[in-house]
């Protein structure tokens, strides 16, 4: 798909703005900036390098992108893809490199094979520095060879807790707690999340295939290990020879005073956060640059709600909150604004409504944080739109409706069987 869009408009309603990001040069509707370089996974479905500032399209999942928009990280591992000397460790086993093709599409990939030898089988990296009470989390991009799991735990459950082991033949999470996410052609990225109870410099991620009579020879590949501050998996960030952070990103200040309609309209995204955690609010909004006058909404991921306001002449006119089934899953989300006219609309429903209230005044912006650059929402979007008129229920519900069984499905990360 060259140059694609943030949003397409499908038929059966009046036609609205609809904003862009291109992914090749950054130029868009959105003023974007990124002061370090990222990955995303692309039209192919390979990891890829994208430079400074350049927005990200995301094809994790497949079909249409997704524009990911992530806080800043560090990867903690100085050598996330090169396993053998250089501060790794194995254990009754080999590493060889280059044994397969990676994720990211080249020769570079990992394994490691058990030797015959009874004991733990596992490769490990530690001298890691973890500080009390925050969260942590370990990934690692896995492949089944002749081996089918692996457990990924923390390395003394009195520096930070966290183990879960993962079926890399059917892409399950088997025991513990842990997250896993197909990235096609076998891989899997697998990981653990907990939480510090000390502050040390000898914490460690270990990597298990097992306990026991080792299999000689048998083994599994890997690919691109992360261990980073943060209560979920963010995006992969290649090291090698020293730690690397990924800068947080901003996207705001698309439109102004002639794009937007203070008296009327309608706010159309379809978004994911990045997990349901974190009691960290994330916006979208329309403004006047301020947040005197403003249409917005936001999550609240750890408890899954959003919630709807709107300010008028710094006096806020309306609140309504909601419960979602998962903040994390993609929503179709919709605020309509008039005087006395005040709906909320998700996934095809009006799920609530004011009808006391004033619109706000001198709309000038569109942004992803709270108007006065705080609160970014860190997430993924598919599509967002604007409309300079309130829309008629009937159209509400065509914008917010799924096409198809299987958009649902997808956009609510259920398991088709």
């Amino acid at each position: 798909m060259a140059n694609p869009k943030l949003a397409m408009i499908p038929t059966g309603y009046k036609a609205g703005k609809v904003y862009s990001v291109l992914p090749e040069s950054g130029v868009g509707d959105f003023t974007f900036d990124r002061n370090s370089k990222a990955t995303r996974v692309n039209e192919n479905g390979l990891i890829e390098v994208m430079d400074n500032d350049v927005p990200r399209l995301d094809y994790t999942d497949g079909g249409c992108p997704n524009f990911l928009l992530e806080p800043q990280s560090s990867n903690a591992l100085p050598y996330s893809n090169k396993f053998l000397n250089t501060g790794w460790q194995y254990y009754r086993g080999t590493i060889t490199d280059n044994a397969t093709i990676s994720p990211d599409g080249t020769l570079n990939a990992s394994k490691y094979q058990e030797d015959s030898q009874t004991g733990s089988h596992l490769f490990r990296r530690q001298s890691l520095s973890i500080t009390n009470g925050l969260s942590y989390t370990g990934s690692i991009f896995a492949k089944k060879g002749e081996l089918t799991s692996i457990l990924l735990q923390s390395n003394s459950s009195s520096r930070w807790v966290a183990s879960a082991s993962f079926d890399l033949e059917n892409g399950t999470v088997t025991s513990g707690t842990g997250v896993i996410k197909n990235y096609g052609n076998g891989w899997y990225r697998c990981s653990i999340s907990g939480d510090a109870v000390q502050t040390t410099t000898d914490a460690g991620i270990e990597m298990y295939t097992s306990v026991g009579a080792g299999r000689n020879g048998d083994g599994l590949f890997m690919y691109g290990a992360q261990f980073e501050q943060s209560s979920y998996p963010t995006s992969y960030i290649p090291t090698n020879g020293s730690t690397v952070t990924r800068v947080g990103e901003t996207c705001n200040g698309a439109g102004d005073a002639s794009t937007f309609n203070d008296s009327e309209g309608v706010l159309m995204a379809e978004i994911s956060a990045l997990a349901d955690d974190a009691d960290t609010l994330r916006w979208i909004n329309l403004n006047n640059g301020l947040t005197s006058n403003r249409v917005a909404f936001y999550y609240r991921p750890d408890i899954n709600q959003l919630t709807y306001l709107v300010t008028s002449n710094n006096v806020g006119q309306v609140f309504l909150t909601i419960t979602l089934s998962s903040a994390s899953s993609f929503n179709k989300i919709v605020a309509k604004y008039k005087q006395n006219d005040f709906a909320l609309w998700t996934n095809g429903f009006e799920v609530a409504t004011d009808t006391s209230g004033n619109a706000p005044i001198g709309l000038n912006e569109l942004s992803f944080d709270n108007a006065v650059g705080g609160d970014n929402f860190y997430g993924n979007t598919k599509q967002i739109q604007y409309f300079d008129s309130a829309l008629t229920d009937a159209e509400l519900e065509t914008l917010t409706s799924w096409q198809s069984f299987s958009e649902m499905a997808n956009g609510q990360n259920y398991t088709i069987i």
